[in-house]
């Protein structure tokens, strides 16, 4: 938060008063007793405490030892007094729920309000140069004032700037964490100022759009001091509410000072913790206050956030009609299709006689039936034609095959194979193989073989 300088030199401050009472160091105790008080107050004790008039006047000696201060807060009490010498005024811290009433003479009032040109009224941000005041009966604290000054509308614009960097570098603005905004809520919450147009405007145009529409209204200052603590009062408790569905903070527009309570630091925090989508509409399309971006939704007048929280009851039926008629044009066409199909099949010939198609299959696998055969016969009848020539040919080469033709074979009593005469000799017995049998014989002589034969 920015602070307010001066430059100029600071008044002196009157003396402070003198304390009514100066407690003795050795002031009794109480009735029928001459004990000694304490004389600091962490020495006190059940038995020897102080006198509640010591203690005010202890921290009347405290708070008289504090110099003049600058002091920022807005004016939230202030009601002029005609001829009285002495005015008064309550005086809020902006952040806080905290307040502190504020004297000034009247002769230094109207000198300030002449030097500045502006009048000090309710709802003005201000920064305050005065000194703090304990009245020791009443035991309250008070500031009696010397120097009022306005805080300007730049000055606050630059500090809204800074806030506005600050929650945005927090994340409060991103479009991750806002809440889409449910279709048909049950109910909507509206926060609107005391019979404001903006509350027709939302209800009505709403009710337009879907009448019956059920309204959770919450009437509360929406400028000027209390503005910023009923307003997030009014979304804390409309978000407790679990039959809300989405709550609307509507205001008509107006000046950038008007808007400044919807640029608070702790409203713009509190509709961030909400979990109920909040849909802003509180200025012009021009106006832009922190609470439009923190918003779930931001609407440029409060007539766009009643077009946005609800549909409209008849595009959504002319929508409906529209859909049904599509969908009876599809169903139409597909049960044509359907029919279509339908009536090929059943002009079939095997719907007309259901045997033909058993026929037609006995036909077809009589049909396979017969060219099996035909090929079996064919390869066994190549199989035996193959297998008489295999046997022709290994007839044609068997050595019986030799001996049938007249051919014998000669064997030594050893059995050997006689291929030469010159493996026999006069007189040797041989056998010889014939086609059918076998014999014995002896050689009577042998001849040998021409020198070109071969042996």
């Amino acid at each position: 938060m920015e602070h307010v300088t001066d430059s100029s030199p600071r008044r002196t401050p009157s003396p402070p008063a003198q304390a009514p009472l100066n407690p003795p160091a050795a002031q009794p105790a109480g009735p029928g007793t001459s004990r000694p008080l304490a004389r600091l107050a962490r020495e006190t004790t059940p038995e020897n405490p102080w006198p509640l008039r010591l203690l005010s006047t202890k921290i009347d000696e405290y708070v008289n030892k504090m110099t003049f201060v600058w002091v920022e807060g807005q004016i939230v009490q202030f009601n002029r007094r005609p001829g009285s010498g002495m005015q008064y005024l309550t005086l809020r811290d902006a952040d806080a729920d905290m307040s502190m009433s504020v004297s000034v003479f009247t002769r230094e009032l109207t000198a300030i309000e002449r030097a500045t040109g502006v009048q000090v009224t309710e709802g003005a941000r201000v920064v305050v140069h005065a000194k703090p005041r304990f009245w020791t009966k009443r035991g309250s604290l008070e500031l009696r004032a010397d120097d009022i000054r306005p805080v300007g509308i730049g000055d606050l614009l630059a500090r809204i700037e800074q806030l506005r960097r600050i929650l945005a570098a927090e994340g409060l603005f991103d479009a991750e964490r806002k809440h889409p905004l449910p279709f048909l809520p049950r109910k909507v919450g509206l926060v609107c100022g005391r019979n404001a147009k903006a509350k027709d405007d939302v209800v009505v145009n709403a009710r337009l759009r879907w009448p019956g529409l059920p309204f959770e209204i919450r009437e509360v200052a929406v400028q000027g001091a209390q503005a910023v603590r009923e307003v997030t009062a009014a979304i804390r408790e409309l978000d407790a509410d679990p039959s809300v569905d989405v709550i609307v903070v509507a205001r008509g527009g107006g000046a950038v000072e008007d808007l400044l309570p919807f640029s608070d630091e702790g409203l713009v925090r509190a509709a961030a913790a909400a979990r109920t989508p909040i849909v802003s509409a509180i200025g012009h399309e021009t106006d832009c206050p922190l609470l439009d971006l923190v918003a779930d939704y931001r609407a440029s007048t409060p007539t766009d956030a009643a077009r946005r929280i609800v549909p409209d009851l008849a595009e959504e039926t002319m929508g409906l009609d529209q859909a049904r008629e599509r969908m009876r044009t599809v169903l139409r066409s597909r049960l044509d299709a359907e029919q279509r199909g339908l009536d090929q099949v059943l002009a079939r010939p095997v719907m007309a006689d259901p045997t033909l198609i058993v026929r037609d299959r006995v036909a077809e696998l009589e049909q396979a039936r017969e060219r099996m055969r035909r090929a079996l016969s064919a390869t066994l009848s190549l199989a035996d034609a193959d297998l008489r020539a295999d046997h022709a040919r290994l007839r044609a080469l068997s050595p019986q095959g030799v001996l049938d033709r007249g051919y014998a074979i000669l064997r030594s009593p050893g059995g050997g194979i006689i291929t030469s005469a010159q493996q026999l000799k006069k007189g040797d017995l041989i056998e010889g193989v014939l086609a059918s049998g076998r014999l014995v014989a002896q050689v009577v002589g042998t001849t040998k073989p021409a020198s070109n034969a071969p042996e």
